[in-house]
C-alpha cells in the first residue's frame, strides 16, 4: 500500500477548472480546483466571513457558469483548510500566512465540523477575530453573521 498523500499534494494536484453541462439540466456548471477555491478564501479580510454558497457564486461568475459544483467546492474548501493546518504544523508557517479557512461558514452561519479541530477550533479562531459564537441544538453559529459577510465590491472578485 502506498503512502497517504499530504494535503499539500492534494491541493497541488495538477487540474484545470472545467465548465460542463450539468447532468441534471440546470445549466453550465463550473467544476473548480482547490487552488481556485483557496484564492477566494484568501481574499477574506480579518473579521469578515464568507459562506460556502458565496464562494460557489463568485467562482461561477468568474467562469460565466450558472453555478459551481457543490460537491467539488465543498471538497476543495476542506482541502484548503487541512492544507492550512498542515502548513502551520509541518512547514512552520504563521497563521497570517495561511488560508483563513475559519472565515468560511455555512449558509445559515453555522460552523463546519469537517474543518481541523471541528466547530470548537473554528469557534475559537473566529472569537479571536471578534465574532460572537452561540450554540443552538448542539451546533455552533456566528451570531448576526450576515453583518460580517464580506462585500465583494470592496474586496474584488477577480
Amino acid at each position: 500500500m502506498g503512502r497517504r498523500k499530504t494535503w499539500k499534494e492534494k491541493f497541488e494536484r495538477p487540474t484545470e477548472p472545467k465548465v460542463v453541462d450539468d447532468p441534471k439540466g440546470r445549466g453550465k456548471m463550473l467544476v473548480p480546483t482547490p487552488v481556485l477555491v483557496d484564492s477566494v478564501i484568501r481574499r477574506i479580510p480579518r473579521g469578515k466571513l464568507i459562506t460556502v454558497n458565496m464562494i460557489r457564486d463568485v467562482l461561477a461568475r468568474r467562469f460565466n457558469a450558472d453555478f459551481s459544483c457543490p460537491l467539488a467546492t465543498g471538497w476543495f474548501i476542506k482541502i484548503a483548510a487541512w492544507k492550512a493546518e498542515e502548513d502551520m504544523e509541518v512547514r512552520g508557517m504563521d497563521i497570517e500566512q495561511v488560508t483563513p479557512y475559519w472565515r468560511v461558514v455555512k449558509a445559515d452561519g453555522s460552523l463546519n465540523n469537517k474543518f481541523p479541530g471541528g466547530q470548537k477550533q473554528q469557534a475559537e479562531m473566529l472569537r479571536g477575530e471578534g465574532h460572537v459564537i452561540m450554540e443552538k441544538r448542539g451546533r455552533l453559529y456566528v451570531k448576526d453573521f450576515r453583518n460580517s459577510l464580506v462585500d465583494w465590491e470592496a474586496v474584488g472578485t477577480d
